[in-house]
């Protein structure tokens, strides 16, 4: 297990990456990490490109921040993420353009707002649900979420942004990387009528790369 510098460090390190390539802008967005004494996450309406280490708010298991800037305004949801998994190291999530876009369109399907284009899509992102809009910040949205949570890797909270979650918080940013990425091309493509991955293809992934969904 990495220890609560080095995930400090990996938190900066992700989130001045995501923002330098434009998955979140402004001060959107936050990142969170699990310690066996509780969790670190960004402080609120913090620029994930320029993260101080030190600065990050860490909590305890009871949510009682401990140090740091005053936290974001997610951490209940994403503790309760981590209460459902006692695998998962980290959360992320941002605001990115093309899921953001997507979550505004109509008749999308809310089981998985992305149909299956490529393999890594499904074997990194894997389905992504629809989360109904709620406000930021809203409590709500946590009975919403975490029932998904063992059963995928990530969600899309309307006109906000998606969410995931993983066994670490560098994993968690490169599945959202690629449901990001992959929302782009869905745009690209879809005057083309891209065709989807078969059935016969998507159980071959979730049995050989164990995808979710």
């Amino acid at each position: 297990m990495n220890t609560e510098s080095e995930l400090r460090d990996e938190i900066c390190k992700i989130g001045a990456s995501l923002y330098s390539r434009g998955y979140t802008v402004g001060t959107a967005g936050n990142i969170s990490a699990r310690l066996s004494d509780g969790f670190l996450i960004t402080p609120t309406d913090a620029c994930l490109g320029y993260l101080d280490p030190k600065k990050i708010a860490k909590l305890d298991n009871n949510g009682q921040q401990i140090s740091g800037d005053r936290a974001s305004k997610t951490i209940r949801l994403h503790s309760a993420i981590y209460q459902m998994d006692p695998n998962l190291r980290g959360i992320v999530h941002t605001h990115s353009t093309h899921l953001v876009a997507l979550s505004l369109l109509q008749g999308v399907d809310l089981s998985n707002i992305l149909s299956p284009i490529t393999p890594y899509q499904v074997m990194k992102a894997g389905r992504i649900p629809l989360i109904p809009y709620m406000r930021p910040g809203d409590p709500a949205v946590i009975e919403l979420v975490t029932p998904y949570v063992p059963q995928v890797r990530g969600v899309l909270l309307a006109r906000i942004g998606p969410t995931f979650w993983h066994e670490s918080v560098s994993s968690a940013a490169y599945a959202l990387e690629e449901a990001e990425e992959t929302a782009k091309l869905w745009f690209l493509t879809q005057g083309a009528r891209l065709p989807h991955l078969g059935d016969h293809e998507i159980s071959e992934l979730k049995s050989i790369f164990e995808a979710k969904w």
